[in-house]
């Protein structure tokens, strides 16, 4: 048996295969997922719904299995990052796919690397200038953006995505990258579950004040809410936040963090498979040449850094989709959504920006 990065035994190959299935099917389905869930759910609600409820879950397990209660100063962190990437990301990846298919919003959240290669680079006090490798990246990227929404949506033609729905996805994903940097400079508590569970929590609270606030909690038709709608969003909670999240952070221990990070290619994927599959959204060659830039374009960005640089860049989604690692999400970014995670900002899956405590406990020390 050889030993891990933890220094305990390797797990066996099933185990592994069964973890990376779960951080590549689930947080690719999650955006699936949301859009089942809006049907008959209102966005914000809905959204809200799940991260109050994951990361209240998340919370009190660790709690009760003895983890320290987070300070006042990790929790005013927490709530800054929770909101960047879950009520600035994910619930962008939510509302866009009102009038985006899902899998096209997958596609654009995978674009959350470029962003934040851009944004490390124009901060104030000193960025870091990208490579000759990275700015290739950048081209490649922003190329297959345009081709995927279609140049006639930049002058109000027909037969392009929508650009005002794709709009919302590249905004939300710029605040993704954000709270990933962000995430890396603040200080939070040392066990990745209990800041993802922070983050929850507290965009979950924002998001169902913001519900009330706005008249989306009091809309709902509860006679007219589906089952669908409601399976949706247990399967967002149960699977996308916790059960895909957990896997991804065992990954993060006993394999090694290049492995793991191909779930961001892996993600949209599978969210624009399912999206053909059950909603019968379509999949046309100007699509799939799209898709094929936009994943080399992230290949060449996440491939291209020094092992120190990678070992530091937060993970999506649900998630949301994500950097080396989520989505929140999903990703979906979930709440890596995700990808910090979830997610990616889906990461739909846990794709919170937590990757840079990820690698301590790989290295025996994101989303």
């Amino acid at each position: 048996m050889k030993a891990d990065a933890s220094g305990g035994t390797r797990p066996g190959l099933a185990k592994l295969l069964f973890a990376f299935a779960c951080v590549y099917v689930i947080w690719g389905s999650t955006y699936l997922a949301i859009r089942l869930a809006i049907d008959t759910l209102p966005p914000m609600a809905m959204a809200g719904a799940r991260f109050l409820t994951a990361g209240g879950l998340m919370y009190a397990f660790l709690r009760l299995r003895g983890e320290a209660r987070p300070s006042l100063r990790h929790w005013r962190s927490g709530a800054v990052i929770g909101v960047l990437l879950l009520v600035g990301g994910n619930t962008a990846v939510v509302y866009a796919e009102k009038t985006v298919p899902s899998g096209i919003v997958a596609l654009l959240v995978a674009m959350v690397p470029l962003w934040m290669v851009l944004m490390e680079w124009l901060r104030p006090g000193g960025g870091v200038r990208p490579s000759v490798r990275t700015f290739l990246g950048l081209a490649v990227g922003l190329v297959g953006m345009v081709m995927l929404v279609g140049p006639e949506s930049f002058v109000g033609g027909k037969g392009g995505v929508s650009l005002a729905g794709a709009g919302i996805v590249i905004v939300g994903s710029m605040c993704w990258a954000f709270g990933s940097i962000y995430a890396r400079q603040t200080e939070l508590p040392t066990n990745p579950m209990m800041t993802t569970a922070m983050e929850m929590s507290s965009a979950g609270v924002v998001l169902a004040l913001g519900s009330l606030v706005t008249g989306e909690l009091g809309s709902i038709q509860w006679g007219q809410v589906s089952g669908k709608s409601v399976l949706s969003l247990a399967y967002l909670i149960v699977f996308g936040s916790l059960v895909a999240f957990s896997a991804y952070v065992w990954l993060l221990r006993v394999s090694t963090p290049a492995l793991v990070s191909t779930y961001a290619y892996v993600n949209p994927v599978v969210a624009v498979f399912l999206g053909w599959l059950v909603l019968g959204e379509p999949i046309t060659t100007r699509m799939l040449v799209a898709a094929a830039i936009i994943i080399a374009a992230v290949v060449i960005i996440t491939t291209g850094r020094k092992p120190d640089d990678a070992a530091k860049k937060p993970a999506e989604g649900d998630d949301p989709a994500a950097y080396p690692a989520p989505r929140a999400n999903g990703a979906d970014h979930g709440s890596i959504d995700a990808r910090s995670a979830s997610a990616r900002p889906d990461r739909g899956g846990m794709k919170a920006g937590r990757a840079h405590r990820h690698s301590r406990t790989a290295s025996g020390g994101r989303e």
